[in-house]
């Protein structure tokens, strides 16, 4: 018998058959007819079922904590197994059919014959604009070998203008001018706000009109949310996130590191 699994069972059964009483004794109360002389209250019986439910089930942990970190470890392998399963599945896929990963998001070059790297970030991460600076001397030494891929990961909980930011890139994208548009947000990233969004804008020469249509849209929550769906099926936590050839790596890395995986993924192709 497998004790660790047993006393897992028995937590489960004692939450359950505690949560199962307190559902009793609701379902009793609120039938029971109100009457002058009464002294039952319905919030009080609640509040008295519902301490009683949680100190039962403390006491289960005190007793028995293993079965909560197992629990959770196992959770943990779980969701390990798969995001590795789903990393595996984005690097063949890359290999076979990268316009199917790729999407609609902006690329540098043609992808023909090039070690695609996919780049996860949100405008308003001061990693992000750190890592940018990187990038553009990355890509710029290796754009014979390397196509880079924007991909959008907002952090709005945190960053309040990364959604407006990403949609106004989009927009810039919708009219040819991702890249500099992106360039000039990492640049500013400290002005970010509706006045450098059209100023921007205006300096690049967009069509005003359509920028403003094209970042209002639904195709750019809709190609937004594409991208969120996709980090997080990636396990993705954080911004920026790096996906080169199978091979993952996070943060303001050094060109040094970048350096480093190109030559290893460039030495596996020969």
């Amino acid at each position: 018998m497998n004790v660790d699994c047993d006393m897992y069972r028995y937590l489960k059964r004692s939450v359950f058959f505690a949560g199962l009483l307190l559902l009793c004794f609701t379902l009793l109360t609120w039938s029971m007819p109100v009457q002058a002389n009464t002294n039952i209250n319905q919030a009080d019986t609640s509040n008295f079922i519902n301490s009683q439910l949680e100190a039962e089930v403390l006491q289960i942990i005190r007793n028995h904590p293993e079965v909560i970190r197992e629990a959770l470890q196992a959770e943990q392998q779980q969701q390990q197994q798969q995001q590795q399963q789903a990393k595996q599945y984005i690097k063949q896929l890359i290999k076979e059919n990268p316009s199917s990963v790729i999407g609609e998001s902006p690329v540098t070059d043609a992808m023909e014959k090039k070690i695609v790297l996919i780049e996860f970030s949100d405008f308003q991460c001061p990693y992000c604009a750190k890592a940018h600076k990187t990038l553009k001397q990355f890509i710029g030494k290796h754009k014979n070998e390397v196509t880079l891929v924007y991909k959008h990961y907002p952090l709005n909980s945190i960053h309040p203008e990364a959604i407006a930011a990403a949609k106004a890139a989009w927009a810039a994208q919708a009219q040819g001018e991702f890249w500099p548009y992106q360039d000039a947000l990492f640049s500013k990233q400290d002005q970010l706000g509706e006045n450098l969004y059209i100023a921007l804008a205006k300096k690049l020469k967009l069509d005003l009109e359509q920028f403003n249509q094209e970042r209002n849209s639904e195709e750019v929550n809709t190609a937004i949310e594409k991208d969120k769906q996709l980090a997080e099926k990636l396990g993705i936590r954080g911004t920026p996130f790096f996906f080169i050839n199978g091979e993952t790596f996070s943060g303001a890395v050094p060109l040094s590191k970048l350096e480093s995986v190109l030559n290893h993924t460039l030495s596996e192709q020969t």
